[in-house]
C-alpha cells in the first residue's frame, strides 16, 4: 500500500505470475492459425494450385461452399488473391 500512495504501481502475486507464464510462449499467433480446420484446408489446396471445383471435388463441398471458404480466408488473412494465398503459404511452409 506504501508504494502505491508514494505513486508506485501495484502488481499482485496472481498477475504476476499470469504475465510471466505470457512470457513463456509467443504473444501472437501466427494469422493461418486463426483459421478454422476446413479453412485451413482449403487454403492449403488453393496454395497447392487446385481450382475451387477440384477442392469441392475433393473435399465432397459444393463449388458455393468452396467459394464461401475461400473468401472467409482471404478475409482473415488480409488477402485479396490467390497469389497472396500462395506466397503466403510457401513463405510459412505449409505446403512443399
Amino acid at each position: 500500500m506504501l508504494k502505491v500512495l508514494s505513486g508506485g504501481k501495484y502488481i499482485s502475486a496472481s498477475l504476476a505470475e499470469n504475465l510471466a507464464s505470457n512470457l513463456e510462449g509467443p504473444l501472437q499467433k501466427a494469422p493461418h492459425e486463426m483459421l478454422s480446420d476446413r479453412e485451413y484446408q482449403v487454403l492449403r489446396m488453393i496454395a497447392a494450385g487446385k481450382s475451387v471445383k477440384e477442392i469441392g471435388f475433393d473435399l465432397s463441398l459444393s463449388i458455393k461452399t468452396v467459394s464461401t471458404y475461400r473468401t472467409r480466408v482471404l478475409a482473415k488473412l488480409k488477402f485479396k488473391t490467390n497469389s497472396e494465398v500462395i506466397r503466403y503459404a510457401m513463405r510459412e511452409k505449409l505446403v512443399e
